[in-house]
């Protein structure tokens, strides 16, 4: 009868397991910061995507009203019969032209409310306009963003990652006799801007809160730079300048939000290398570390008559 053999099946070695498990780690080591810089990639050209939306928006704008920019803060707005006090900032402007027309119309004014943040908008945390999440405003790279509101909000506040030039969009102050409110209105138009739209900044990148204690943010339907005491600590605007800290600074490239290092008097990235940045003509470029304090101030300021130096 023939005898049943049974051959034995030799398992690894814990040397042999060392090794698999060696490899295996190598291999997630090499593989992460690829993910992350895909990731990174990803998020830059989503933040990118961001600004030309809102530089066309910007063009938009001024093809409907005479070539002229939006303003910082308006405290009265054109209803078709008339001006009408509504307290409208920057990107409460342009929401007809990033195609959040619905928005816009909610803030015009109405019975109940002369506030464009206090108007009514249906299924918001608050029920009105201040807490409405725009994706637009919103760059992935922000570390202070949570899911669509600045880590120091007040009050739901929805945030924004991206703030305006006030040299280019604020600086030429109007009172509004029905009002009194002080409208904040632009340098120049698009035709006549002095130094040029390709040289002149837009926009640019500025973190939804930034600072250890926790009193400053960037709240993009905040009324503006002269609404309140802390309008410059919670608007969306920077080089507010004579009273905004270190307005002529350029970027901060990655600073941690929550710590004193955080400026929230001058603009944040949270992308490694560069700030992306929107120029007045549309286009948008990356600041980097290599870009001076002068060049930045020359950038940003669109009547110097000052050229742009070799490190810009």
């Amino acid at each position: 009868m023939k005898s049943l053999s049974f051959r034995t099946r030799r398992g690894f070695t814990l040397i042999e397991l060392l090794v698999v498990i060696a490899i295996i780690a190598i291999l997630i080591g090499l593989l992460l910061p690829a993910v992350q810089k895909v990731r990174e990639a990803a998020a830059r050209t989503t933040c990118t995507n961001n600004l030309k939306q809102m530089g066309v928006a910007v063009h938009n704008f001024a093809s409907t009203y005479q070539d002229k920019l939006p303003s910082t803060f308006w405290a009265c707005k054109w209803s078709g019969s008339g001006y009408q006090p509504t307290g409208s900032n920057f990107n409460v402007i342009i929401l007809p032209f990033i195609e959040q027309d619905a928005l816009y119309k909610a803030s015009q004014p109405n019975n109940s409310t002369s506030a464009s943040w206090d108007a009514a908008v249906a299924g918001t945390p608050t029920g009105t306009l201040r807490s409405a999440v725009i994706k637009a405003f919103q760059c992935p790279s922000d570390p202070s963003m949570q899911s669509g509101f600045s880590a120091y909000q007040v009050n739901q506040w929805a945030g924004s990652s991206y703030a305006h030039n006030y040299m280019l969009f604020g600086t030429i102050k109007v009172t509004e006799p029905s009002t009194g409110w002080v409208n904040s209105n632009p340098t120049c138009t698009v035709a006549n801007c002095q130094d040029g739209t390709s040289n002149t900044v837009a926009m640019t990148e500025r973190f939804s809160a930034c600072g250890s204690s926790g009193s400053g943010g960037n709240l993009w339907a905040w009324p503006g730079s002269n609404w309140n005491w802390n309008a410059q600590d919670w608007g969306v605007s920077f080089a507010n300048q004579p009273t905004g800290g270190n307005w002529n600074q350029p970027p901060q490239m990655q600073p941690v939000y929550n710590t004193g290092v955080c400026d929230r008097t001058r603009p944040q990235t949270g992308h490694s290398g560069s700030a992306q940045t929107l120029m007045l003509d549309g286009s948008v470029r990356g600041v980097t570390t290599s870009v001076s304090q002068a060049t930045w101030q020359i950038a940003i300021i669109p009547n110097d008559g000052l050229a742009l130096p070799s490190n810009w």
